[in-house]
């Protein structure tokens, strides 16, 4: 059995509002669920308004498209994790800032597994300026290139690391600090992605270090000329959060970023993370 969902595009080439699936519809209807992976493969980002999604329904509707993280994230229900800087909710929150950069999910695992395949983010409080958080595709931003362009970056392969976007944030870290940085293992990926399906779309953001056989300076400014025209104003979804708005996003077809806000907001989102099936290649 299929699901009809009405879905209206919000961004020229990112994001669809849909508009006419409920919270219980959504926790509960497998229809649904197929549905929404269908529109979220051809939109990349989903925008459900004032759903007020629980996060028990938030939970069981992330099961319906794949496996879930269910490692402890500071909240009661299994599979939640809270977003927010408020250190006494979650003590993690120091590495969030690193968040306000282009990124894409999982792109240094600890043991290679792929990167996310989807994310589920609920808005339970808001900041009263800031917090927005944008979205761009990177499929588009690999249909945007030339035939020549296309055959040069696709031989490329690029460093990934959990210092090259900590850095952005704490750009003179001590001794300590950077040791746990780099204990984190980096990983290397080609800089465009073949998805099964055939499409292709590019693996850019802050965490992005250098291009393997590449002068540093060189690389890195070949990484930042790509992510400036992957997420070009005009290529961007920015979303205004609202108490119980419900977003949904392809982790491995878009980068985002939240824009700054106070850490003594009291922002505080709900996420929930759909493990990857697919490794980059």
């Amino acid at each position: 059995m299929t699901a009809t969902i009405t879905c209206e595009p919000l961004a020229a080439t990112v994001g669809a509002e849909v508009r006419d699936v409920t919270a219980e519809r959504l926790a509960r209807d497998d229809a649904v669920a197929g549905a929404l992976l269908d529109a979220l493969e051809r939109y990349g980002v989903l925008v459900l308004r004032g759903l007020h999604l629980a996060p028990e329904d938030q939970v069981a509707f992330a099961r319906r498209l794949g496996e879930i993280d269910y490692e402890p994230g500071h909240h009661a229900v299994p599979g939640i994790y809270r977003v927010t800087l408020d250190t006494s909710k979650n003590p993690s929150a120091g590495y969030l800032k690193a968040t306000f950069e282009w990124h894409m999910d999982g792109c240094t695992p600890l043991h290679g597994e792929p990167p996310q395949k989807a994310t589920v983010l609920s808005a339970k409080q808001v900041a009263a300026g800031g917090g927005e958080t944008e979205f761009a595709s990177t499929y588009a931003a690999y249909e945007m290139l030339g035939e020549d362009e296309r055959e040069r970056l696709g031989a490329l392969r690029v460093v990934h690391s959990l210092e090259a976007s900590q850095r952005r944030v704490t750009p003179d870290p001590g001794p300590e600090l950077l040791a746990r940085w780099r204990a984190r293992p980096t990983s290397t990926h080609p800089l465009v992605w073949t998805r099964r399906t055939g499409r292709r779309s590019l693996i850019v953001g802050v965490h992005a270090d250098h291009v393997v056989g590449m002068e540093l300076g060189e690389g890195r400014a070949l990484l930042q000329n790509l992510l400036d025209r992957t997420t070009a104003p005009d290529r961007v979804y920015r979303h205004r959060w609202s108490v119980g708005d419900t977003v949904i996003w392809d982790n491995t077809g878009v980068v985002h970023r939240a824009a700054p806000y106070p850490p003594d907001s009291p922002r505080e989102l709900l996420r929930t993370t759909v493990f990857g099936d697919e490794p980059i290649r």
